[in-house]
């Protein structure tokens, strides 16, 4: 009786180690956060009825992407991530970090405005002025406590909103963000502003690093539609400088886009 009751402890024991075994298999498999696979599902869905309608080899590319991401939201693993060595499931302080390590797109830029280093601060410093030549932005409303809320297009007509902190400011020289916690995009960066060599005006430099929906897939299916960060980023600050030094930005009709604000 006593054998039969240790064989049978052996056997549930080992059973439970087994079930044990399997889970940490599946979830050493999981890649990808909970949101990000909530994303995917949602993307991968709006990219296949997008593609249908295209009917064209672009609109078959951006099908053949939606079914993936489709998978990688149900499974919660992506093979490119895994070659990457890259998890958006990993454990993360929200109230701490912004873009969990390894996770984010980097980009930076700079540029010379041939204005005074006051004048440009002030101008970007209002948050509000910046969807006047950034074009992904819908709108930047400021609200307390040094807090703003952003809204930006996404691919396929969507938009996404999320709200950021200053987290460093030292007038005419820096304004540091990063997004709150549980941002639909998290994201993080800085502009910096100081004297250009040689009395020509003022030197800005961006910094900013983002998670964008859907992860590292979601950038791959952005440049697919013609949504490059970098070069996103280059031509706001082309745009800046117009603005800064003439007032007004040039569009492609030859008409142009006048501003509030008058060097």
């Amino acid at each position: 009786m006593a054998n039969g009751q240790q064989s049978s402890r052996r056997e549930a024991l080992m059973q439970q180690v087994e079930e044990k075994r399997i889970q940490n298999s599946e979830m050493s498999n999981i890649n990808i956060g909970t949101n990000e696979r909530y994303i995917s599902l949602a993307a991968g869905l709006t990219l296949i009825f997008a593609g249908i309608r295209r009917g064209d080899f672009t609109g078959f590319l951006m099908t053949v992407f939606g079914g993936y991401m489709i998978l990688r939201g149900a499974t919660g693993h992506d093979t490119v991530y895994k070659q990457a060595g890259v998890s958006t499931a990993v454990a993360t302080n929200p109230q701490r970090v912004s873009v969990p390590h390894t996770q984010g797109i980097h980009v930076e830029a700079t540029t010379t405005v041939n204005r005074p280093a006051a004048d440009v601060y002030a101008f970007w410093r209002n948050f509000e002025n910046l969807p006047q030549f950034m074009n992904h932005l819908e709108r930047v409303e400021v609200m307390e406590g040094g807090r703003s809320r952003w809204t930006a297009k996404a691919p396929l007509g969507t938009t996404v909103t999320w709200e950021a902190d200053i987290i460093t400011e030292r007038t005419n020289e820096v304004i540091g963000w990063r997004s709150v916690a549980d941002s639909q995009i998290a994201n993080a960066g800085s502009v910096r502003f100081r004297q250009a060599p040689g009395g020509r005006g003022t030197e800005i430099h961006v910094s900013l690093e983002y998670v964008p929906p859907a992860g590292q897939l979601g950038a791959i299916v952005a440049r697919l539609l013609g949504e490059e960060p970098q070069v996103q980023i280059d031509e706001d600050l082309r745009r800046f400088k117009e603005l800064m030094e003439a007032g007004e930005i040039p569009t492609t009709s030859g008409s142009q886009s006048p501003s509030p604000y008058t060097p």
